[in-house]
C-alpha cells in the first residue's frame, strides 16, 4: 500500500485541532523529567499507510479533507469544471506522430491559485505518489505541470525524432537535444528509471506552446521555462498518456486535492484537446454518477440491521452524498470523480462497513450448520502424495509453463495436436506454452540431476492446462499423477507395481468391468510394445511404459526410463 509522509504541525493545522504529540512531549508526560528528552525530536512526520486504490487520500489535502468530512465538520465537497472568464478556452492538439509512442493527452487549468510553501510541496508530493502508484512509473501516464503565464495557447502535441528535440530541461542551464538527455540522466537516480519507456522508440513525445516553446518532453522531463514556483498562480495541466482511462483519473485527483487553493474553490477551469482526427473532448470530467442500493441488501451484506437514515448517513461520512428514497427502503449515492475506486455496488457496500466500524460488527452464528472441510481434490492429493513418498519416490515440484518443445519435439509429438495454451508474449524460449503433460518437468529434474546415486525415482502430482471449448474460459485444469524410474534398466515392473499399489490404495480392483486394468498401445513417446493404456470403468485414465530411446537422448539423458501418468479426477 502507499505510505504518505505528513508533517504532523501541518496536519494538526489544517484540522484545527491537536490530536497527536511529538516524542519529546511523550517523554516529559511519561517520566516528568527533561532530562530523557533532550535528545529525542520534535519534529513529528507522520507515514500514514492509505489504500492502493484511494487516490484521493495521497496527499495532506485529501486526508484532512476525508478527516472533516468523516467527522462531519465540512459537507462533502461539489466539484465542477467551468468555462475560463475571458470566454477563450486553452486548446491542445493532438498529432498523428504520437500514435505509436503516447497516444493520449488530457488537460485543465487551475486558475488564480495560492500556494504556499507547504501546498507547493504537497502538490509535487501528489504527482510523485500518482507517479509510482496508478500511473505505474510514468509507463501508463505522465503528468506535466506548468505556469500558464510563461507560455501561450494553443498547444501542440506531437512526436519527434530526437536529434530534432533541443530544449532547456527543468532545473538545468543550457540546452541539450534529446540524445544528449538519454545521456545526462542516465547517471540519475530519479530520471533513469524512466528513460526506457521511449529511448526505443523512434520518435519521443513532446509538448509545445503557440510560441514554440517546448513545455515537455513526456514521461521523462518538463521544460525550465514554464515551471512552476510559490508565485505562480494559474497552473496548466497535461497528462499524457497510453491509457485513456488511467489520464482522466489521473487528472480528476490532481485538480481536485488542489482546486481548494483556487480563488473560487473547488472549480476547474476546463480545456479543450482536438484530436488527430479531428474529434474533441473537454477535459477534465469532473464525472458525478449516481447509485441505487437496497437498505436491506446493505445490511444482509454487512451484517448489520439499520435503517436507510443511518446507511445514507454512514456513506455520507465516506465521501459518498446519499439520501433515502422510496420510503426508506433504497438509497441513492452520489459518487464523485475523487472516488474512482468505486466501480460496483460491493464497493459501496464496503465503504458502509468502515464507516459503521468493523469492532461494531456483532458476531453471530451461521444460520446454516456447515462445516469447514479440505476440497476433495486437494485431500486426494495429499493423501496420494504421503503414500508414494513411503514408497520410495521422491517428490519434484515443477514450472506449469515450459517450452514448446518440452511438450512435443522431446515427447516425439507434434505441437500442432497438443491441446496447450500459448502464452502470447513469452519473455523466454523456456516459457511459451501451459504444459499439458508432467513428464518433461520430471525428465528436466532428473537431467539436472544426473550426479545423483542411482536408481532415481521422482513422482509429481500437480495440474496440467489443457484447451477444452466446454468450459467458459476455453481451458480446464487436470489433476495428474506423474513418476518416472531412471537406471541401468528401465524399471517397467517398478512403475507397474507403483499403479497396482495406488489401486491398492484407491480400493479400485484389477477388474474389467468395475475396476482398472491395463491394454497395450501404441505412443510415440514409448517405446514400440512397451507401452499400455490404463482403463477405469471403461475410460482411458493414463499410460505406463517405457519410454522411446529418442525421448531420452533429447532430454540429455543415457540411461533408460520407465514412465506412469493418470488423471486422478475419475477416483473423486
Amino acid at each position: 500500500m502507499p505510505i504518505v509522509s505528513i508533517y504532523r504541525d501541518h496536519l494538526v493545522e489544517a484540522l484545527g485541532q491537536s490530536l497527536i504529540t511529538s516524542e519529546k512531549d511523550m517523554i516529559m508526560r511519561e517520566t516528568g523529567s527533561g532530562e530523557r528528552a533532550k535528545e529525542a525530536s520534535e519534529a513529528v512526520i507522520y507515514k500514514v499507510e492509505v489504500p492502493a486504490n484511494r487516490y484521493d487520500l495521497l496527499c495532506l489535502e485529501g486526508l484532512v479533507r476525508g478527516l472533516q468530512v468523516f467527522k462531519e465538520q465540512i459537507p462533502s465537497p461539489r466539484y465542477k469544471r467551468v468555462p475560463p472568464a475571458s470566454g477563450e478556452m486553452q486548446k491542445l492538439y493532438i498529432k498523428p506522430s504520437t500514435q505509436e509512442v503516447r497516444p493520449h493527452c488530457v488537460a485543465a487549468v487551475l486558475r488564480n491559485i495560492t500556494f504556499t510553501s507547504e501546498s507547493y510541496n504537497s502538490f509535487i508530493d501528489l504527482q510523485d505518489k500518482l507517479h509510482q502508484n496508478l500511473c505505474r512509473k510514468r509507463a501508463l501516464v505522465a503528468i506535466g505541470t506548468h505556469d500558464l503565464d510563461t507560455i501561450k495557447g494553443p498547444f501542440i502535441y506531437e512526436a519527434k525524432p530526437p536529434a530534432d528535440i533541443k530544449f532547456r530541461p527543468l532545473n538545468q542551464t543550457k540546452e541539450y537535444n534529446a540524445v544528449e538527455l538519454m545521456d545526462l540522466y542516465s547517471v540519475d537516480s530519479h530520471l533513469r528509471h524512466y528513460l526506457p519507456i521511449i529511448r526505443d522508440k523512434p520518435v519521443y513525445p513532446v509538448i509545445y506552446d503557440s510560441c514554440g516553446v517546448l513545455l515537455s518532453m513526456p514521461p521523462i522531463i518538463n521544460g525550465d521555462h514554464s515551471k512552476i514556483t510559490l508565485d505562480t498562480r494559474n497552473v496548466f495541466i497535461e497528462c499524457t498518456a497510453t491509457d485513456l482511462t488511467k489520464a482522466k483519473i489521473v487528472l480528476d485527483v490532481l485538480v481536485t486535492m488542489f482546486s481548494q487553493y483556487c480563488a473560487e474553490p473547488f472549480t476547474v477551469e476546463q480545456a479543450e484537446v482536438i484530436q488527430c482526427d479531428g474529434s474533441s473532448a473537454i477535459y477534465p470530467e469532473l464525472k458525478h454518477w449516481e447509485a441505487v442500493l437496497k437498505v436491506d441488501e446493505v445490511n444482509k451484506k454487512v451484517g448489520i440491521r439499520e435503517s436507510g437514515e443511518t446507511i445514507a448517513t454512514l456513506l455520507t461520512k465516506m465521501c459518498l452524498k446519499s439520501e433515502v428514497i422510496e420510503d426508506g427502503s433504497k438509497v441513492k449515492i452520489d459518487i464523485p470523480p475523487t472516488r474512482a475506486d468505486v466501480i460496483h455496488a460491493c464497493d459501496i457496500i464496503e465503504d458502509v462497513a468502515i464507516a459503521y466500524g468493523y469492532n461494531n460488527i456483532k458476531k453471530t452464528i451461521p444460520n446454516s450448520g456447515t462445516i469447514a472441510a479440505e476440497f476433495s481434490l486437494n485431500k486426494l492429493t495429499d493423501l496420494l502424495r504421503q503414500e508414494v513418498a513411503m514408497v520410495g519416490f521422491t517428490e519434484a515440484l515443477t514450472f506449469s509453463l515450459c517450452s514448446q518443445d518440452d511438450i512435443s519435439v522431446k515427447l516425439r509429438k507434434d505441437i500442432k495436436s497438443a491441446p496447450a495454451v500459448h502464452i502470447s508474449n513469452p519473455k523466454t524460449l523456456e516459457f511459451q506454452v501451459a504444459r499439458t503433460t508432467l513428464l518433461a518437468g520430471i525428465m528436466k529434474t532428473i537431467a539436472s540431476n544426473k550426479n545423483m546415486p542411482l536408481p532415481m525415482k521422482l513422482f509429481e502430482i500437480s495440474d496440467v492446462i489443457l484447451k477444452d471449448n466446454n468450459y467458459d474460459v476455453g481451458v480446464r485444469n487436470e489433476r495428474r499423477l506423474c513418476a518416472v524410474h531412471y537406471n541401468k534398466n528401465p524399471g517397467f515392473e517398478v512403475i507397474h507395481g507403483l499403479l497396482d499399489r495406488i489401486m491398492q490404495l484407491l480400493a479400485v480392483p484389477f477388474s474389467r468391468e468395475c475396476g482398472y486394468h491395463i491394454r497395450s498401445c501404441e505412443d510415440a513417446t514409448y517405446f514400440p510394445g512397451r507401452c499400455a493404456e490404463i482403463v477405469y470403468k471403461g475410460e482411458v485414465i493414463g499410460r505406463l511404459g517405457v519410454l522411446h530411446p529418442d525421448v531420452i537422448v533429447k532430454f540429455d539423458l543415457s540411461l533408460p526410463c520407465a514412465a506412469l501418468e493418470i488423471n486422478i479426477h475419475p477416483f473423486l
